[in-house]
């Protein structure tokens, strides 16, 4: 079945409240309202880890499992926008917080990983891939961060890694500049290989919660299939989470 644009979004996998300490003052709360009126099902909170300047610390990611699990009808899924650190993989949050939360973003940002050259940002990603807590990377189309796309598809095929179409990457007055080339490579590439994608508004408060206007045209555009979306798949995304933590 392929993609269309009247296809149910039941998910939004990548937003952020108040706690990334920049670009808003919403709470989850806000975030939960404005999500119900949109009918999303579920709704990720991913907050920025402790290495990106003034976001939250450890105890507000190990209390997260004491949160509401319902929030005006949406369910609401405890997660974190992790920071690679280096060539390795490191990650910044300790394996007993992973544990405890629903699931687990993480991507290169320029505050605790300055950009490199594509072979060493490539192989950051790669390691990154390897941790079973990891379910997804974010942003991989970031211009700030040459990649092998074809290699990092790749890995997320060997390592049952979802791949972020992010709005903010295709919004013409998105902070990372607009530019679908990288993208359009990448989803041509998990078409032909098999591998995942997670639509993510990367909403800094409520204002963008929901917003996939401009991921639908590029999966439009590239006759993207829709089993292949997690967001469409509530169960397919929960059993991809447990599939890649098994792997440990």
């Amino acid at each position: 079945m392929v993609y269309n644009r009247i296809m149910d979004i039941k998910m939004d996998l990548h937003t952020h409240t108040v706690a990334s300490g920049h670009h808003t003052l919403d709470t989850l709360t806000r975030l939960a309202e404005r999500a119900s009126k949109l009918g999303i099902e579920y709704l990720g909170i991913t907050d920025h880890a402790p290495k990106m300047n003034g976001s939250a610390s450890e105890s507000y990611f190990r209390n997260l499992r004491y949160c509401d699990k319902v929030l005006y009808g949406v369910k609401m899924l405890y997660s974190v926008e992790l920071n690679i650190l280096n060539e390795k993989g490191e990650i910044d949050l300790p394996l007993d917080i992973l544990e405890g939360l629903d699931y687990c973003i993480a991507g290169l940002h320029k505050q605790p990983f300055k950009p490199k050259s594509e072979e060493e940002n490539t192989i950051a990603l790669l390691n990154a891939m390897k941790n079973p807590y990891v379910f997804g990377i974010c942003h991989p189309d970031d211009p700030l961060f040459r990649i092998d796309v074809k290699k990092v598809v790749d890995g997320a095929k060997q390592t049952g890694t979802a791949l972020e179409l992010s709005a903010v990457g295709i919004s013409p007055d998105g902070y990372r500049g607009y530019g679908i080339s990288r993208l359009v490579e990448m989803l041509l590439l998990c078409k032909q290989k098999g591998v995942y994608v997670y639509l993510g508004s990367d909403s800094h408060g409520s204002e963008k919660v929901g917003d996939f206007k401009n991921s639908k045209k590029i999966l439009d555009l590239v006759n993207f299939p829709k089993e292949l979306i997690v967001n469409a798949n509530p169960e397919l995304f929960f059993e991809l989470i447990k599939t890649k933590r098994n792997r440990k």
